[in-house]
């Protein structure tokens, strides 16, 4: 019985997300059970992505669905063997053919204007305030901030449950399974920022679902997108390029803060580099 309400539960809550426009997440950007459709947008890419889905293709899709199934209802109750014991013999209509032919045809010339003005935005780089790199190899990414002299590789903390559960209990803090890293890519909000993505190996991807932006680190090729991200908080993505085995285990982690944290974590980092640095001198000099 229990089972049966649980299943019960689980279908409503199918239906319901099914028909919202736009998918909700924990408030770090993180995934969450049964969770359909988009994140919530952090970034002006991404608003315009959910904004050109729900405001625009949406409503068409949801209009071609009622006219088909209309359609197919009316056809099964004017043509069935009661309402026309005759069948008629007609083997084709031009008139039926050209509409059903330039109906479709207008419909995809209408999305591919906006859809095309949408492409151009999330590539067109606009006059961005700093520049990243996202280095992919197999199986973790590196990260360099050209402009503050900072590089540094990101490793998946834990891979199950059972690893994350034993390290959230060492540090006190929630670790969610293949999804957080050792180091992650630490980021201001409210300014552009430029992505340049490469690969040292094989052709790996680099994408954050909330900001709207999936491109490919092709080795030998460096290739970028921008975005700007609104709010702070924590984001995750992952390679969306079949890489290897551990295809699975290279997420993406980022953690936006506002412009003096960040410029904190720039002096932090650059202090711990020298540190290491001088650590290095001594045990050559032993």
């Amino acid at each position: 019985m229990c089972k049966g309400r649980l299943f019960v539960k689980k279908v409503l809550f199918f239906l319901t997300s099914l028909f919202s426009f736009s998918g909700t997440t924990f408030a770090d950007g993180g995934p969450k059970p049964w969770q359909l459709g988009f994140r919530p947008p952090a970034t002006t890419t991404m608003e315009e992505v959910v904004r050109f889905h729900d405001s625009f293709i949406n409503p068409i899709i949801i209009a071609i669905a009622v006219f088909v199934i209309a359609l197919m209802v009316y056809i099964i109750i004017r043509f069935s063997e009661k309402n026309n014991p005759k069948p008629t013999k007609t083997t084709h209509n031009t008139t039926l053919e050209v509409l059903w032919t330039a109906i479709p045809t207008i419909i995809l010339i209408i999305i591919a204007i906006p859809a095309f003005k949408l492409l151009y935005y999330s590539h067109y780089n606009p006059n961005t305030e700093m520049t990243i790199k996202a280095i992919g190899n197999q199986w973790y990414w590196s990260y360099e901030y050209p402009d503050h002299g900072i590089a540094f590789d990101s490793n998946m903390l834990c891979g199950t449950k059972e690893e994350c559960d034993e390290m959230s209990k060492e540090t006190g803090k929630k670790h969610v399974r293949l999804l957080d890293v050792d180091e992650p890519l630490v980021l201001p909000v409210n300014k552009k920022i430029k992505v340049i993505s490469t690969a040292t190996d094989v052709i790996h991807s680099f994408s954050v679902s909330a900001f709207g932006i999936k491109i490919d680190g092709v080795p030998g090729r460096a290739q970028d997108t921008w975005f700007e991200i609104l709010n702070e908080g924590t984001y995750y993505g992952q390679c969306s390029e079949l890489c290897g085995m551990l295809h699975g285990f290279m997420p993406v982690m980022v953690k936006a803060v506002s412009e003096s944290e960040f410029d904190n974590w720039v002096q932090n980092k650059k202090a711990a580099a020298k540190k290491n640095e001088e650590i290095k001198k001594v045990e050559i000099i032993k």
